[in-house]
């Protein structure tokens, strides 16, 4: 591990409050929480269970993903920060009731510093699971039907399929999804969320998923088509929704686009800071990743708010707070077209200003 030792001279090293390394031989838990910013609240962001065959790749993840959290929940309104944990899985990505607990004796060692939820390859029940060792965890199981929490995956996908039809809007000039080309990479949780939703519109779909069997029924299920997962990008289409992990958006991805519209929910789909730039070129709208996907953190958020503060803002603050995702697309769009800059820096530039940078 000593790969991680000289974390701050990494490139998406963002002068961090907090990076820990957390090792516990016993249960054989390996992890990195990262903490970007407690500005205007805790940091809050999920837990990645991951396998990374290299651990500078595992400590690249969880800097980006905490400066993302920071950026996503100041840009939806939270009184959050920004953090994110990855655990490291082995090849066979063994999960046990004492790893999850040692990593929640991590959070909880951090006093409310940072507040942790699902992410990739976690799941409702292991985050009761890490609730039995801390009480900083969010993402847990409804408690009534008006109340925020649960699996955050279908209000990701919502704030997606608003934010989606805000993107058609403002570029195409439409004020209905309906017969609009939307090739969806990534038909899990999220990604398959937002392709039912647009699917009850009457969009046209073409989806793509590693596990090619899901997509495949999916497809079958909504009247679509499927392709393979290297087929996706080039896609002729009028939206390409990426809805699984990052980095994306390379010199070769963004070539192979044939769109005028990127918006999904997929994590730091820029591989570095000059594709923003590259893809504006291309004068193809781009929807930044961590104001469109803000719905999951938004719920798991309210969930940990109400929880603390004895309130109920509940379901009904959720909804119109995912409700307002789109109003704050159209400002950054207008922004960038009024300026000359690309979207994503326009959209970074906001929210270093609401978390003081």
């Amino acid at each position: 591990m000593n790969a991680m030792t000289a974390f701050w001279t990494e490139a998406d090293y963002d002068d961090h409050e907090l990076v820990q390394l957390v090792r516990d031989p016993k249960s054989g838990l390996t992890a990195i929480i990262a903490i970007h910013s407690t500005h205007l609240g805790p940091g809050a962001g999920g837990t990645r269970f991951w396998h990374y065959p290299d651990p500078k790749a595992a400590m690249r993840d969880a800097l980006r993903l905490s400066r993302g959290m920071s950026y996503k929940n100041a840009m939806a309104g939270l009184p959050m920060g920004g953090g994110k944990a990855v655990i490291l899985a082995d090849e066979d990505r063994t999960k046990s009731p004492e790893m999850l607990a040692a990593f929640g004796d991590a959070v909880e060692a951090l006093g409310g510093k940072y507040v942790t939820a699902e992410d990739v390859g976690i799941s409702e029940a292991d985050m009761v699971a890490v609730s039995q060792r801390t009480s900083y965890v969010s993402g847990l199981p409804v408690e009534g039907e008006d109340s925020a929490g649960g699996d955050p995956g279908p209000f990701t996908a919502m704030g997606i399929y608003h934010g989606i039809k805000a993107a058609v809007a403002h570029k195409l000039g439409k004020d209905s999804v309906k017969g609009v080309h939307v090739a969806v990479q990534g038909t899990g949780s999220v990604g398959g969320g937002v392709a039912r939703l647009l699917a009850k519109d009457g969009a046209k779909l073409t989806l793509s998923d590693i596990h090619e069997d899901r997509a495949e029924a999916l497809a079958t299920e909504l009247g679509g088509k499927a392709v393979a997962p290297d087929a996706i990008m080039s896609t002729a289409c009028d939206v390409f929704s990426p809805n699984a992990l990052g980095a994306i958006l390379d010199d070769e991805g963004i070539a192979r686009l044939d769109c005028a519209i990127v918006a999904g929910g997929a994590n730091n789909q820029f591989a570095r800071a000059k594709h923003g730039a590259m893809l504006a070129e291309r004068d193809i709208l781009y929807a930044p990743d961590y104001v469109i996907n803000a719905g999951g953190i938004i719920s798991v958020a309210q969930e940990y708010l109400d929880r603390q503060q004895g309130a109920s803002g509940g379901i009904n603050e959720v909804r119109k707070r995912i409700a307002q995702i789109p109003e704050r697309l159209v400002q950054i769009w207008q922004e960038s077209e009024r300026s000359g800059i690309s979207a994503d820096v326009v959209a970074d530039r906001m929210a270093q200003k609401l978390i003081g940078r």
